[in-house]
């Protein structure tokens, strides 16, 4: 007969089977009367369990610090990868300006190699001698020649230990000066030869190159100059690429200025070391001891951290309240729901799947937050023989390990994130019990997501200004108190803003939950259209 019945007679025996041993649970009650949070307990392992279970939950926790690696390794993976070597035409109908665009080019290029082999140089167990050399070479004053670096500074430094270093290959060069064609190396005219490079561009003619694609062709006109009419002629296929074309710009008019600072008897080497003079301004904290006023990188950690966490707070309560509100809407349109309220009460039902969720947010959150500092620790171990003693980045474990001791960013964070889950995941869970598809649960998430998206315009601005009238005036509002109390935390806010503000929140809180409970109760079982406004404050009144 269950063969015949086919898997609803298996779905059947599942409920079942947990309905019997909920009133397991629930014949250890006695006759006197009803232990709720045994049942409900239950419910919240069930749910925790059914959860954890599924490729999504362990996806996420995978995802989440996967994005933030990829988010900063990238971007530069493709700027060193994705973008393939463009070969240019340069023609100079002056005879003044190509040598001076060759030699940014070929001191960008020197740039390029010198930080490559900065990052080469962390590489490899013998490299702690290579990378100090390099690290304290300038990369725009490393001597190259022929591409190939002259270590004889280093390996006299160094001794024998450089034979021990692992081999560095130069990374292609983003930008490449070819030859123009033959055919067109007698033309004058910059229109004609721009007319005449066409094919080139079009793919219709190649260069003796890899790809045999011409990328771009930079004409300076007869007769250019300072004050001149004519303007550099850049010919581009794809003009979103503007590396070439800026480099140009920005070159010939520093050209230009120098040619008028000779002009008018100025030494333009002068001119460029008063230039280059910078006012030092050092930062200081006068809430900090004396002697210890300077801020550094551990001040930045607390003032910043706590946007870190109110990021991930709100990830974290989306992210866990969407699934207690699919869980409600699967379990009600398959009908599971009723054999669950055979068994226990719509309260013990609530409970349980708010504690069940919340236990899977605190499991995805540690991961997360696991992964990070174990991240921030591996990374700096790593880079550890190419740093200075005295770099930021050699003390990172240490400043991050005092900030979560010495601060309250943990107890805080705790504290508002079990309020703000439960605050948010209460309506989620009452949204659910309303609808019996997630199609119509879209109607009532349309106004709460607005809600829920107003803490992320403002957070950027919170940090700046932490007790200023807007962060005071929104910690008062409980749907956003979560959020700005959290960013407020390290900026010391008056007591009464976080007792009163905390103390605000539980009640509201509570509140809430008491309201959602009461709809909860009558809306789990109930099929249809989902009820109106008038409805609902009924159900409210207890009517």
């Amino acid at each position: 007969m269950l063969r015949d019945a086919g898997p609803v007679a298996v779905v059947r025996c599942r409920r079942a089977v947990f309905a019997r041993r909920v009133r397991q649970i629930g014949g250890l009650r006695g006759a006197g009367g009803v232990v709720p949070m045994r049942c409900a307990w239950l419910v919240a392992w069930r749910e925790f369990v059914e959860n954890v279970k599924t490729k999504g939950f362990w996806l996420g926790i995978c995802l989440f610090p996967a994005i933030l690696v990829f988010a900063g390794a990238v971007p530069l993976f493709l700027a060193r990868k994705a973008v393939p070597t463009r070969h240019f035409v340069l023609v100079d109908f002056t005879g003044r300006y190509g040598s001076v665009i060759r030699g940014e080019l070929a001191l960008q290029r020197a740039e390029e190699l010198g930080n490559a082999l900065k990052t080469h140089a962390r590489r490899g167990p013998y490299s702690e001698p290579f990378s100090y050399y390099i690290r304290t070479t300038d990369a725009k004053g490393v001597a190259w020649h022929g591409g190939e670096l002259d270590l004889a500074a280093w390996k006299t430094a160094a001794g024998t230990n450089w034979l021990r270093v692992p081999g560095f290959t130069p990374p292609r060069p983003s930008l490449l000066e070819v030859s123009l064609p033959t055919e067109l190396a007698r033309i004058a005219d910059p229109a004609e030869l721009g007319r005449r490079l066409r094919p080139w561009f079009g793919g219709e003619r190649t260069l003796p190159t890899a790809d045999g694609k011409l990328f771009a062709a930079v004409v300076i006109p007869p007769g250019y100059g300072p004050g001149s009419t004519n303007a550099v002629e850049f010919w581009c296929g794809n003009q979103a690429d503007t590396e070439l074309r800026d480099l140009v710009q920005r070159r010939l008019g520093e050209e230009f200025r120098r040619s008028e600072y000779r002009r008018v008897g100025l030494d333009p080497a002068v001119v460029a070391r008063i230039d280059a003079l910078r006012a030092p301004v050092v930062a200081l904290d006068p809430s900090k001891a004396t002697g210890e006023e300077r801020v550094g990188l551990p001040d930045l950690l607390r003032q910043w951290a706590p946007s870190f966490f109110v990021y991930l707070l709100w990830v974290a309560i989306f992210a866990v309240s969407q699934m207690l509100l699919n869980s409600v809407i699967e379990e009600k349109s398959n009908r599971i729901i009723e054999v669950l309220l055979s068994s226990v009460t719509p309260g013990e039902l609530m409970m349980g799947k708010l504690a069940g969720i919340a236990a899977v947010g605190v499991v995805m959150m540690a991961a997360w937050i696991g992964s990070l500092v174990g991240a921030a620790f591996f990374q700096t171990a790593h880079v550890a023989g190419s740093l200075a003693p005295d770099s930021p980045m050699a003390t990172l474990p240490a400043d991050v390990l005092a900030l979560v001791h010495t601060t309250w960013l943990l107890p805080a964070f705790a504290f508002y994130f079990a309020m703000g889950f439960l605050l948010y995941a209460g309506v989620f869970l009452t949204i659910g019990s309303l609808c019996n598809t997630l199609k119509e649960a879209q109607n009532f998430m349309g106004p709460l997501m607005l809600v829920l998206m107003v803490p992320l315009f403002l957070m950027p601005f919170i940090p700046r200004d932490p007790n200023g009238p807007i962060a005071t005036f929104l910690s008062w509002i409980p749907w956003y108190t979560p959020f700005v109390m959290m960013n407020r935390i390290t900026a010391h806010p008056p007591a009464r803003d976080v007792v009163g503000t905390g103390l605000l929140l539980a009640g509201f809180t509570a509140l809430v939950l008491w309201g959602c409970g009461r709809v909860f109760r009558m809306a789990i079982l109930r099929t249809g259209q989902p009820p109106r406004l008038v409805e609902l404050l009924r159900w409210l009144r207890g009517r």
